[in-house]
């Protein structure tokens, strides 16, 4: 074993003594070669694609001195260049009081208008417009922006009533936030566009929810009755207005007819005047005998008293085939007598 170790070490030696003779031999042939690969590999590091929907910021010592579009680009390798690729496409989003639809307490429980309680959960949608501000101007944006939408959010939750963030202004909720949200990121030069502010929950906190759940429901079947009612009443009201017309176009034509009639017989009595004055004596017996041919063959019955019955003769009418006498003008008197 002593034997052959130092055979092995001899052996060693020699192979590295004909490496190094070799290598003085041929290094002025592969250095040159060996540092024009170097420069190619470095040179081709400088190569890079830009994906669609994004884009380059190219810095050169630190300092951003171009951006680039989409596609083959290239730039100095490092140190002098380096590239950072940005999508600008991409709809990117947060979460405020909750967190992979867990409740996040300290972030959902905020404070309304009237000094109640209310549990918002929102949940924004942006996207990078300004990649060197995005890049550069903030250290971190998106923690930027979660602090600056609980801000923008407990602002407009502040200035409403409970019942208008939970029910009845929720979209003018998500507007005033997403505007106060888009106000505070163009302030901080962040370089965001908030696309979309989404209302996920508005709730009451969990030691009132199912009396004010409650309330709700009774303020719905309130406004229920009362569509109801309205229903009802856009039912009749056309109808009754309608019957109201018929009446008034009845009417109208009563009038009309009431009115013809009058001065039918107006016109009627003025003629029969005029010829009243020209002849009075004529005329009056005339008028009388014409009403008297009106009126006595609807009369089956004569009363007569006082003295005209003196100077009446009797008659024998015969109506509906029976025969009759008038009465005696006095008592116990016969017909045949007078």
């Amino acid at each position: 074993m002593s034997y052959r170790q130092p055979q092995f070490e001899e052996q060693v030696a020699q192979l590295l003594k004909q490496a190094q003779e070799c290598l003085h031999l041929h290094l002025p042939k592969i250095l040159p070669v060996a540092i024009g690969a170097i420069l190619v590999l470095w040179l081709a590091g400088g190569v890079y694609v830009v994906n669609p929907g994004h884009k380059g910021v190219v810095r050169t010592f630190g300092k951003e001195t171009a951006r680039t579009e989409p596609g083959l680009n290239y730039r100095y390798p490092w140190p002098f260049q380096r590239v950072d690729v940005v999508s600008v496409e991409q709809i990117r989003r947060i979460e405020v009081g909750f967190r992979a639809g867990q409740r996040v307490a300290e972030e959902a429980l905020m404070l309304t208008g009237d000094e109640n309680i209310v549990e918002a959960q929102i949940v924004v949608q942006y996207r990078v417009a300004d990649p060197s501000k995005y890049l550069f101007r903030l250290r971190e944006p998106e923690a930027a922006l979660l602090a600056a939408t609980e801000v923008a959010l407990r602002s407009t939750v502040g200035s409403m009533t409970i019942d208008q963030v939970m029910i009845e202004e929720r979209a003018k909720v998500q507007e005033d936030a997403r505007a106060f949200i888009q106000r505070l990121m163009d302030a901080y030069q962040s370089g965001l566009v908030i696309t979309e502010v989404k209302l996920q929950a508005a709730d009451p906190p969990d030691q009132v929810r199912d009396a004010f759940h409650d309330v709700v429901r009774a303020r719905e079947d309130k406004e229920k009755l009362i569509n109801q009612a309205r229903g009802y009443q856009a039912d009749m009201l056309p109808k009754a207005r309608g019957e109201a017309q018929k009446v008034l176009r009845e009417a109208e034509g009563y009038k009309e007819q009431r009115v013809l009639l009058a001065q039918g017989e107006a016109s009627r009595f003025l003629s029969v005047l005029a010829e009243y004055e020209k002849a009075r004596d004529v005329t009056r017996d005339r008028l009388h005998l014409e009403t008297i041919e009106k009126i006595l063959p609807d009369i089956d019955k004569i009363i007569i008293g006082g003295d005209v019955s003196q100077r009446l003769l009797p008659l024998l009418p015969i109506t509906d085939g029976a025969t009759r006498l008038l009465p005696p003008a006095n008592p116990g008197e016969s017909t045949r007598d007078k």
